[in-house]
């Protein structure tokens, strides 16, 4: 009597282009590497867009031009980012809810297109006062959370992360590394926290893409 043929299962896959790999070490590691490299370019296209407001002033013995300027600030967001994409799929495995929603590159792309909105409306829409401005911040990007994310680990991963960014910008801010024109909060400016916020979602539906099985 003949048996029957079991197929044994095939390795798992833990991304969309990185599937292939097996061992999870290199898998994170090559991960790490492309958060940290998407993190580095939107932080160059981030920056040139608040130093053309005249937001940042970087001390002119310091900065001649976005590149050549500020060398530290591209790698810190880079590692930012990096830690953040790992840990927002690492958090989802860890709670037992695997995020879900709507889990595509083109959803993750317009995440990514409406950071950089939020972004560009804080350097480039001028508003009566810096209260109006922190409010529309705040309400565009918990509207980039309930579009993009809806998970509470996601809400409570980037409130933390807004606290944190902002706590270590005052840090520099008031050892004088750099500093904003018209601080209103503490040294820095009060919609800092929003934009970190989004900031902390978008790498995180990033993440979360590249490690989907």
């Amino acid at each position: 009597m003949a048996e029957g043929k079991t197929e044994s299962p095939g390795p798992k896959k833990r991304g969309p282009y990185i599937s292939s790999i097996t061992s999870r070490s290199v898998n994170l590691m090559i991960r790490g590497v492309v958060l940290f490299f998407i993190g580095v370019f939107l932080a160059l296209v981030l920056n040139l867009l608040q130093i053309q407001r005249n937001v940042t002033l970087f001390p002119p013995d310091v900065i001649a031009s976005i590149f050549s300027s500020a060398w530290w600030v591209p790698p810190c967001c880079g590692t930012a980012s990096a830690v953040i994409g790992l840990l927002y799929p690492c958090i989802d495995r860890h709670l037992g809810e695997p995020h879900k929603f709507k889990r595509e590159w083109s959803s993750v792309m317009r995440c990514v297109a409406v950071f950089v909105g939020i972004n560009h409306a804080s350097a480039k829409v001028d508003f009566d006062n810096n209260i109006q401005l922190s409010l529309t911040l705040a309400a565009l990007s918990i509207g980039l959370w309930w579009t993009f994310d809806r998970s509470r680990s996601g809400f409570g991963l980037g409130v933390g992360i807004a606290f944190l960014a902002t706590l270590v910008t005052q840090l520099l801010v008031y050892n004088g590394v750099y500093q904003y024109t018209s601080p209103d909060f503490l040294y820095v400016r009060s919609w800092l926290p929003c934009i970190f916020f989004a900031g902390g979602i978008t790498m995180g539906n990033i993440g979360r893409q590249l490690a989907m099985k």
